[in-house]
């Protein structure tokens, strides 16, 4: 209502928040990405018009996989069930193998730029609901790694 009320234009907003995941803390075990998916369209579709174009999720310290598994879970659910595209914004997310792959060093561009590509390619994919792990290969690895950072300011 108070962005109606300021004359905020919702069809040219895009939202950007940070999914629904449990305390970096917590002993729990962790959700699945349908249970984090499950989570954050619930909250969303509490709070988000249906008037708001597009949702792009933050990786909030999520592994690269983790992100990409999330997103593909997200965009599985049917069109009905989110009246919103989804998709990502990662930093940290899309950066964490490439930088690996690049360590800094002018020889290993072409191993950072192939990096950067399948990062992309996985979570174009997921962002479609069609990811599927396949062709992970040895980036799952650095892929896996949390990107927390405890009290981490942007």
């Amino acid at each position: 209502r108070k962005l109606i009320e300021y004359n905020v234009h919702l069809p040219g907003t895009l939202l950007k928040p940070n999914m629904v995941l449990q305390g970096f803390d917590c002993k729990k075990p962790k959700p699945s990405a349908a249970d984090v998916a499950a989570a954050t369209l619930a909250v969303l579709r509490d709070t988000v018009p249906p008037a708001v174009p597009t949702i792009c999720f933050l990786s909030g310290g999520m592994s690269e996989t983790e992100a990409t598994l999330n997103i593909h879970a997200l965009n599985k659910n049917p069109a009905n069930m989110r009246p919103w595209s989804l998709t990502f914004s990662f930093g940290r997310a899309l950066q964490k193998s490439v930088l690996e792959a690049w360590k800094g060093k002018d020889e290993n561009v072409a191993a950072a730029h192939d990096a950067l590509l399948h990062r992309s390619k996985m979570n174009s994919l997921a962002q479609q609901g069609l990811y599927t792990g396949e062709g992970e290969g040895k980036e799952a690895d650095v892929g896996s790694q949390s990107l927390y950072v405890r009290g981490y300011v942007y």
